[in-house]
């Protein structure tokens, strides 16, 4: 097996592909295909670019040609299956239903296999690699949390986006990544039923920092001992 066919087999575990290179219409396709599942296997570091030229069966300089960098194409690989705003303004008919709703949309669309890849090659780059973090920071805040923000359209709407984005990374890293039992076999609607309501109140909820502090004063004056 010569070089270029190896650091194929070694991104993936899968020989490269075979048969003639994509035509111009599909190399790109086959391009990000390749990068995925490089991403998901091996994390950004350890995934190269000419190992997934070589999965896609293509010239790494047409992997150049179309992302421009390996950050250009880490970005391009991991554009999400479903948007959060639109999520929300579906879900805006039943607030009270507005948590379960976004915990389901997200299970729903990460279980299967053909996207939870693009999740666990995220969640495996950002946890070894700064520029991947930065790529998927910008890409949480222009994606997720800005369009949460600008739906709730009140003064905390930030810091209740990102509470939401902290349960749904966590979520994903335990059921996809750790696959943390018994959180990795419970059902979607045990999920919801669990988690639903923890973001409900992140999104409707009063997180007010003062009325926390209020709360243990009063425990505190009738008597009852704050917990640690």
């Amino acid at each position: 097996m010569n070089r270029r066919a190896q650091e194929g087999r070694a991104v993936s575990g899968r020989p490269r592909r075979g048969g003639r290179r994509p035509g111009e219409s599909g190399a790109r396709e086959a391009i990000l295909d390749a990068a995925t599942q490089a991403f998901a296997a091996a994390g950004y570091d350890r995934a190269t670019l000419r190992g997934i030229a070589a999965e896609a069966g293509v010239d790494p300089a047409l992997v150049l040609h179309y992302f421009g960098s390996k950050e250009g194409l880490f970005e391009a690989a991991l554009e999400l299956p479903v948007r959060p705003g639109d999520v929300l303004a579906r879900a805006a008919a039943d607030p009270d239903r507005l948590g379960a709703t976004a915990v389901r949309v997200f299970l729903e669309v990460w279980e299967p296999p053909e996207t939870r890849v693009r999740l666990m090659a995220m969640l495996r780059s950002a946890m070894t690699n700064d520029t991947a973090m930065a790529t998927i920071r910008d890409l949480l805040v222009r994606e997720v949390f800005g369009p949460i923000t600008a739906t709730l359209g009140v003064s905390d709407a930030p810091l209740r986006a990102t509470l939401v984005g902290s349960q749904f990374l966590g979520l994903a890293i335990m059921r996809f990544v750790a696959r943390l039992e018994p959180v990795t076999s419970a059902s979607v609607d045990e999920l919801v039923a669990a988690v639903g309501p923890t973001v409900q109140r992140y999104l409707t909820g009063d997180i007010a920092a003062e009325d926390v502090a209020g709360a243990a004063g009063k425990g505190r004056g009738s008597g009852e001992q704050p917990t640690p």
